[in-house]
């Protein structure tokens, strides 16, 4: 099968979030299930494409947009430890710029931006001879490309058999923009804007939602997530859109790719360890606890539990709850801290400031370290994720993996992958709770606290976390099994 993937983000080359670390694990998943993969992806100002081995190559690819056309040269290459292609799309004017989306609030032509990936998107597989049996595109920054492949593009010969998936990783960003600039750009004509048509979102054009509409297929990333975008405010306002689409709609839960995240491998760990040898987890804490957060030897061998984070620093990630939370704990109930993360200026600096105050017990990065990441993942005792709403989340996949006990909330994806401890069976493999509350999140980190290290609860905790299979193999294949679908629909219509 021929697989052509949009997106705005791939890891290792351009990540913000887990949307980067699914679409390469899914592309070299696939590549190594031996199907042809090209991705997509703007080269941003951050991505050393030479260094990462990419060539330029020639000619340069036409985009139309509205009544003009642009140029973006091409640089090819693979994505690391993969035969799965990856071209960049450079438009210096759109994507040499800092960053991704542009912070806090996003660049002010993200819609013209992310219009010209989708355009380029299917104008470059022409230019690079590639007939893609899937067109698969994520979020709203592709979403339009669904649109594209059926108006412009499906009575060629090369996209005559080819059928669109869209993938939505969170429905909260949608792309809303002013039909004023948007219209003209795609070449829709002003008759199809008006109340109720698909161009249409309470005055408006919402790129999501015509990518919803218009795909063959639809998925997102875990089935609790697909069931709240439905029915519940998680949807975001589209509700009645996905309802319309609903049965062309299925959650897939996203994987984790156990060769990049593994305590028996992982390159970024200075003592490797497995199920059978926790005690390397103990020795990995040690390291962390006095390389990095300075603490001399003797204390960081004391019996301290240490709760992690690894995270966006957003209202989604459940960060406000913390603001009540965590000095009390760090207080009352004499646990170590660790933070890696970063965003709202307000949360970073409430942050730095538990860090000064309790500088013995709180440890924070702000930013991003890949390394560093790993590291707390492996040595923490705890992985707090308190989320108002988590499509899918994979740090606590990573977490289970490494024997990190998970405090989550029960939603998304952290209601499909985090099961409770029950002590009488000895089943489960973390800690829930429901309601969005200061003093849910406190109870929960209390109890799960009094389980350390009391045996033989401990021990078979982390033994049952890190049993759990969350492999992306699991993911990869059900996704060819949706693609077989859209595939099938398409000519059901050709018939």
């Amino acid at each position: 099968m021929n697989i052509l993937v949009g997106a705005a983000e791939l890891a290792p080359f351009a990540k913000v979030g887990g949307l980067a670390d699914v679409v390469a694990a899914l592309a070299r998943q696939w590549a190594a299930m031996g199907h042809r993969v090209l991705v997509v992806l703007p080269k941003y100002r951050m991505i050393d494409a030479s260094g990462w081995g990419f060539q330029p190559i020639e000619p340069s690819v036409a985009v139309p947009m509205g009544q003009t056309v642009e140029y973006a040269r091409l640089w090819l290459g693979t994505l690391p430890q993969s035969a799965a292609r990856v071209c960049l799309l450079d438009a210096p004017h759109y994507f040499d710029r800092e960053g991704i989306y542009g912070n806090p609030e996003g660049y002010p032509d993200n819609d013209r931006r992310y219009i010209f990936l989708s355009r380029a998107l299917l104008e470059l597989a022409q230019v690079l001879g590639f007939s893609p049996d899937i067109l698969h595109v994520h979020d709203y920054h592709t979403a339009v490309a669904a649109e594209l492949l059926r108006r412009f593009y499906r009575q060629t010969p090369q996209f005559y058999k080819t059928a669109s998936v869209l993938t939505v990783h969170n429905v909260a960003f949608q792309g809303i923009s002013d039909p004023a600039r948007v219209l003209p750009l795609l070449g829709i004509p002003w008759e199809e804007f008006y109340p109720g048509a698909l161009w249409e979102y309470y005055g408006a054009v919402n790129l999501l939602k015509v990518g919803i509409l218009t795909a063959d297929k639809l998925s997102t990333v875990s089935p609790s997530y697909a069931w709240e975008i439905r029915h519940t405010a998680l949807g975001e306002g589209l509700q009645g859109v996905f309802s319309v689409r609903g049965a062309d709609l299925v959650g897939i839960l996203n994987g984790v790719d156990y060769e990049e995240w593994s305590p028996e491998r992982d390159r970024y760990l200075p003592v490797p360890y497995s199920a059978e040898f926790l005690a390397g987890k103990e020795l990995n804490k040690q390291r962390l606890l006095t390389e990095w957060a300075g603490l001399p030897e003797a204390e960081a061998q004391a019996p301290v539990p240490l709760l992690g984070m690894v995270t966006r620093l957003t209202d989604q990630k459940g960060i406000d709850l913390l603001l009540h939370v965590l000095e009390p704990l760090v207080q009352r109930l004499a646990v170590r801290f660790a933070l890696l993360g970063s965003g709202a200026g307000p949360y970073e600096n409430f942050f730095r400031y538990l860090a000064s105050r309790y500088s013995p017990q709180v440890f924070v990065y702000i930013g991003y370290n890949e390394s560093l990441a790993h590291r707390i993942i492996a040595a923490a005792d705890f992985l707090l994720m308190p989320s108002r709403y988590e499509p899918c989340g994979l740090t606590q996949m990573y977490a289970l993996r490494y024997g990190t006990i998970p405090i989550v909330r029960a939603v998304g994806g952290l209601r499909d992958t985090v099961r409770d401890y029950d002590p009488i069976s000895g089943t489960g493999w973390g800690f829930c709770f429901a309601d969005y509350t200061p003093e849910a999140l406190f109870g929960t980190v209390q109890y799960a606290l009094s389980f350390y290290r009391a045996e033989p609860h401990w021990e078979r905790l982390r033994r049952n976390a890190m049993a759990c299979d969350f492999s992306i193999r699991r993911s990869a294949e059900q996704y060819l099994q949706l693609f077989e679908w859209a595939l099938e629909k398409v000519r059901a219509e050709r018939a």
